[in-house]
Parts: structure tokens; sequence; C-alpha cells
């Protein structure tokens, strides 16, 4: 049972009271893939509070000191990994470059803007992680350009065996500040949802993609 100083429950309650992440059970979000979720995710807000995006910024720094050591170079997965891999390679004193969905389609046709180098290690920011498909993307492209990638912190996951699955396939370590249990842990102690509501969240986690036949039942 995690606690109210515990730091992945502080950033979890940062991303409920700015609504960076909003819990919406009886009238999910259609994403982009068109999956029904209860749950939508911004964590680009964050960086309008200062208080909370220094929160951040520092268990970036920690999370990374920990478990990865300090690195060469901090990347950040365009968009939502740069001003945060940014803040995190500044307070560092590191090099920081990002890395795009894919490459320009002019000029340099870079997939890597900034200066990195072969064998260098290199520690990739991320803001969020889904099914870990687009952050792995920049992983490739930093191992195709020789970096040691030591693995890559972001805020928040929603814990999907299929990203689990696909970081293990890639050998990337991840670590992230929070996660969707302690999220939902925090969001029922602090009231933002009720537990009637704790079954059909977790039961969206374990498939999401067929979660609104299940809601409906």
């Amino acid at each position: 049972m995690t606690t109210f100083d515990d730091p992945s429950v502080k950033v979890a309650q940062f991303l409920l009271q700015i609504k960076a992440i909003k819990l919406q059970p009886e009238n999910p979000f259609t994403w982009a893939s068109g999956w029904k979720s209860p749950i939508y995710c911004d964590n680009r807000k964050t960086l309008s509070y200062p208080q909370i995006r220094t929160y951040i910024r520092q268990q970036f720094v920690e999370t990374i000191n920990e478990h990865f050591a300090k690195p060469d170079v901090i990347a950040g997965v365009a968009t939502g990994g740069i001003a945060q891999g940014a803040l995190v390679a500044q307070d560092m004193g590191l090099p920081f470059v990002y890395v795009r969905s894919e490459a320009k389609k002019h000029g340099m046709t870079n997939m890597i803007e900034g200066d990195v180098e072969s064998g260098q290690n290199v520690v990739v920011v991320e803001d969020l992680i889904s099914t870990g498909g687009s952050s792995l993307k920049a992983v490739a492209a930093l191992r195709e350009k020789g970096c040691n990638v030591k693995g890559m912190a972001a805020i928040f996951t929603y814990g999907f065996a299929e990203a689990e699955e696909n970081f293990k396939k890639a050998k990337c370590k991840l670590q992230t500040l929070s996660n969707y249990n302690i999220l939902i842990e925090t969001a029922l102690a602090k009231g933002y949802i009720n537990e009637s509501d704790v079954e059909n969240l977790k039961n969206w986690r374990k498939n999401p993609a067929d979660w609104k036949q299940q809601a409906v039942k």
C-alpha cells in the first residue's frame, strides 16, 4: 500500500489535480485508435504549472540517477518528451537531443535532432507510455546511430501487457514516475472516483480494445 508522501502518489495527485489525467468511466473518451477509454492523459499540461513541472523534473533526475546512472545524453521523444527531456538535461548539465516520429521529408532528413555520437550512453525521456510503439521507435533510431540506450524514463504508464511485452522484446528498461494502479488508488482515496468505478477501470486496462463491449453488458 503506497502512502501519500510516496513520490509516485504525489505525481498521480498532481496529474489529477490539474486534469492532465481525466477519469470518466461513465462518459468514455475516444482515442485516435478508435478505442473507447475511461481515461484521457495529456501530461503536457504539467508544463503550465511551475511547481508541478519542477517536481516532475526532480523526480526524473532522481529516477535516472538511481536506475541508469548519469548518461552522456538525454533524448526526448517528440512531441511530449521534448520539453520534459530538455528540462532534465538542463538540470543534469547534459547534452539534449530529440527524436522525431519519422525522418523529415526535406533538408537533412533527420530523425534525430541535435548532436549525438556512436558509443554514447543515452537515456530516453517520454511523457506517456501507451503500447510503447512510438516510444520504442525512438530507441531504435538511437541504436541505429550507434548509441547505447540505457533505458527510458516516463511520467506515466497505463501498464498494458502489450507495452510490457514490447519493452521486453526491445530489451529496453522502463522506469515511470507513476502508473495506472497508483493513479486509481489515489483517485479513489481523493474522491475523484467511487468504489463502484474501480472494477470498470481495471477491466479497461486488461482489454482496452474491447472495453466498450464489457462496459455495457
